[in-house]
This record gives C-alpha cells, structure tokens and sequence, in this order.
C-alpha cells in the first residue's frame, strides 16, 4: 500500500502544476555550489538530458498520459508555451489549444497513441463482456466507451485538442479526489478489523472473551507506549531529520540548506512523496513490523496524515507542491517553532460509533442478500434436477418405442391374430394337408376359384356351406368339421 500511495502523491503533484514541473523535471539543470572543483562540474553536466524514471500513477490510462507527455515535451513550441502558462489556464483548458501548433510529426504520433488506446479500452470492455457471460451479445463499444473520459472516443483516430484537454482534467479530477478515497478506504479497512474481532469474540466462551479481551487492551498499551512524535514540519522535526539522516549538528540547522539536501530531484519544489519520506524517523517512533500491536497499514495512514497537514499549512497556492519561498515563509511562522503536540491515530479513531453501526448493519443486509441468493440458487438447481430427471425418463421412452419400430421391421410378417384365436389345430393340419395335394396337379387341372384360395377359414366357412348341396348331413353343432368331413371337402374339391 505504502509504494503505491508514494507514487501516486508523486504524479498528482505533477498533474496539478500543470505538467509545466513535470517537464521541468525531465530537463532541470544542476544546481553548481558556489565552491564545487571544476571537475566535479563535469560529473554533473552529463545527466541534465537523462529524464527520471517513469512513475505509475496507479491510473487504469497511466500508460497512456506519459506516453502522451513523452511526445508533447519534445516539441518546442509546446515546451516554451507550457513554461509562460499557470495551473489556472491549464485547468481551463487554454494549454490544449496550443496543440494544434505542434510539428506534424508529433500530431501523427499522438494519432497512433490514442488508436492504441481506444483499442485497448475495447479489449477491455470486450474481457470485461466475456466474463459476465455475454458472449452471444453482440458489443456496443461506441457506447461503453462514453464512461472513460480521458479522450474523445467519438474520434477514435485523431488526437485533437479535445483529447489533450480532457487528458489533463481526467488525471487532474482523478489524481485529487485520490486522497479522499483513500481516507475512506482506510476507515473501511479500520472497521472491518473490529467486526472481525467482535465476530471472533462471539464464537469465545466466557473466559476465552475475557483473556481475548485483555490481552485486545495490552496491545493497544504497548502500541501508545512510545516516545513523544514531534509536529510534523515543526522546527523539531526537521532538525531531528537534519541530525539522525543528515548527520548535522542541530546547532548549524539551516533551513535552505534542508530544502536543497531534501529537494532530491533537484526541481526547486517539494512534491508530495519527497514530503512523505521526512517524516521516516516520526514514524519509526510509532510502527515497528516486527510487533505484534503495530499495524503497517496504520502507519501508511500516519505518514499520509502528516503529509496532509503539512500541505494544507505550507503549500499557500494549493498547487500540491512546496516552493523554497513557501517554506522559507513557513519556518518563520510561530507554528513552526512552538508547535502544538500531535495526535496520532490511536488518539483520532478513523470513524465514529454511527458510522460502525451503520457499516455492520450494511454487513449483516449482504450476508442476508446472499443467503437468499443461496437459497433461491439451490430452489433453481433442484427443479433443474427435476426437469433433467423428466427428460431423461422421456428419452428412455423415446429410445424403446425407437427399438421396437425397428425390430417391426426386421421380423417377417405372421399370420393375423385372428387364425391363431379361431383355428382348432386339426384344421390346421388339415389344412397343410390340402395344399401340397393341389401342388401335385398336373398342368392344366382345373383352378379352385379365388374365393377358395383367400384363406384357410374361407375356404373351411365355404366347404361348410357346399355340403348340403351334395346330400350330406349337416353337422348338428356349433363346432368346426370333424377330420372326416373335411377328407370329403377335399374330395369334392378334387
């Protein structure tokens, strides 16, 4: 937490000038002490062309603003307008203008600079669409690109005024309100650690609770028991930093010659992370890693505290930056030399009682919308399983009548159920009889009608009904012909 907040003061300091330091910065000439050897001179005067290193702002679109101020600081009518203007105009917008007076060369670059970047943004937007499971909804990138408001994204291929004017107030906006979400952020880590702790509490015995709750007030006894923290920018402080990591006498304490020992990049002005890092030794007063009451979270706060404090009482125009003549006015103020005591954050508690009760209240209304949601995920699970269980059992239904169709299919075809229910076995075998006596007719004897050849029961019914016709006795029953009578059939039919 503590680099990334050190870098991000870094930039904001930057932005808020105006890029006008920032440029500065990259090209700052050496300061030469009146009697430095010559020689020396030399040493120096090989890295005024050598820029400092790139810092991260922690912005989603860092790359993209130093890119661009990487290309602008080479043009030198940029350079020379961005030194003769304010941060006020910048703000407004009159620096931007000046971009279309830049050498073609760097236009055209600017133009591929921001192609890359709006095609960055739609890769983005494209993960982001993947991710939440939009995969078959086609993207509207025209669109989503209206929530980034670093560049003009109804242009997607020309870097224009507009561009660099919405460039300078998105890092701006963005780099000053990083301060308040941080406060936030840190209030928030702050409560959830005492949740957690009245959570664990709960789940104690009586006695547990008890010692868990003595040895809660040690550690903040040990954490309190320190030496005494000097004022932050007090004459104290700086002359603590000025013996201990200078190795001066307090005694020779000069507060221009602190201002240039600590100016580390040379640039006339104390930015925000330059600030920070004088307040080290306070800090080692407070916050030891290796004990168990320190919180490494905490002292990052502590040191953002102080370097609060001191912009809001020295940095007179607001610009995020401390001149030589801001704190040479400072030091001669009654606050620098009799400052009041300072509070650190175990005496300011970063939220207050309504606050926490309001933050465990949002707490316990998400742990009861989640497990709604879990139950209403497992409702939906179990009728999936129920509707699953209907489709496979209609597909074991589907599959036999498939089955069966195809074994209808591959077997012969049988003689109607009705034979098989009417005919007594002994007109069966008479009937097999009948027919291998008409196969061995010669040629040319006499056809049975057609009647008589549709089936065996037709041709019985129809035998039946010749045989009083031919003076034979009728049978008296309702049963089929005897094996005799059915001899006589076949040989009338013969």
């Amino acid at each position: 937490m503590g680099d990334r907040v050190h870098i991000k003061m870094c930039w904001s300091r930057a932005l808020l000038t105006g890029w006008v330091l920032l440029l500065v910065q990259l090209q700052y000439l050496q300061a030469v002490p009146i009697g430095i050897d010559k020689t020396k001179v030399k040493e120096t005067e090989k890295k005024p062309d050598e820029p400092p290193a790139s810092v991260d702002t922690g912005l989603h679109y860092d790359r993209y603003l130093r890119e661009v101020i990487d290309f602008l600081e080479k043009d030198q009518h940029f350079r020379e307008k961005l030194h003769n203007t304010d941060m006020e105009d910048i703000k407004q917008g009159k620096l931007a203008q000046e971009l279309d007076f830049v050498s073609h060369h760097v236009r055209t670059k600017l133009d591929e600079l921001k192609r890359q970047e709006v095609n960055r943004l739609r890769t983005l937007i494209k993960a982001k669409h993947d991710l939440e499971g939009g995969n078959d909804i086609a993207v509207d990138h025209q669109a989503l690109l209206k929530q980034f408001e670093h560049l003009n994204h109804m242009n997607p291929h020309t870097f224009e005024v507009e561009d660099l004017d919405r460039l300078i107030k998105s890092a701006t906006n963005d780099l000053e309100n990083f301060d308040k979400e941080r406060h936030e952020e840190f209030k928030r880590y702050e409560m959830m650690k005492e949740h957690d702790r009245r959570e664990h509490l709960k789940t104690l015995d009586e006695e547990q609770r008890k010692k868990e709750e003595e040895h809660y007030e040690e550690m903040k006894k040990k954490h309190a028991d320190h030496p005494k923290v000097n004022h932050p920018g007090s004459q104290n402080q700086l002359k603590e930093v000025w013996e201990e990591a200078d190795g001066l006498d307090p005694e020779d304490f000069d507060p221009k010659t602190f201002f240039n020992l600590h100016d580390t990049n040379g640039d006339g002005f104390f930015d925000e992370q330059e600030l920070e890092a004088l307040f080290t030794k306070e800090l080692e007063k407070i916050y030891d890693p290796t004990n168990e009451e320190d919180d490494m979270v905490e002292m990052e706060e502590e040191r953002l505290r102080m370097r609060e404090h001191v912009m809001n009482e020295v940095d007179s125009n607001k610009d995020r930056l401390v001149s030589l003549d801001e704190f040479l006015v400072a030091t001669k103020k009654k606050e620098f030399l009799e400052p009041d005591s300072w509070e650190t954050l175990e005496q300011n508690q970063a939220y207050t009682d309504e606050e926490m009760r309001e933050f465990e209240e949002h707490l316990a209304q998400q742990e009861q919308d989640l497990n709604q949601r879990t139950v209403d995920l497992q409702k939906q699970r179990e009728e999936l399983e129920r509707q699953q269980e209907q489709l496979n059992a209609q597909k074991v239904e589907l599959q036999q009548a498939v089955e069966h169709m195809e074994r209808l299919k591959s077997e012969k075809v049988e003689l109607p159920p009705e034979v098989h229910g009417n005919a007594d076995p002994e007109v069966h075998a008479a009937d097999n009889q009948l027919h291998p006596d008409q196969e061995a007719h010669p040629p040319g004897h006499q056809e049975i009608p057609q009647h008589h050849q549709d089936t065996p029961q037709e041709h019985l019914e129809q035998h039946n009904q010749d045989l009083p016709q031919q003076g034979q006795p009728q049978a008296h029953h309702d049963g089929l012909p005897n094996q005799q009578n059915v001899a006589q059939g076949q040989h009338n039919l013969a």
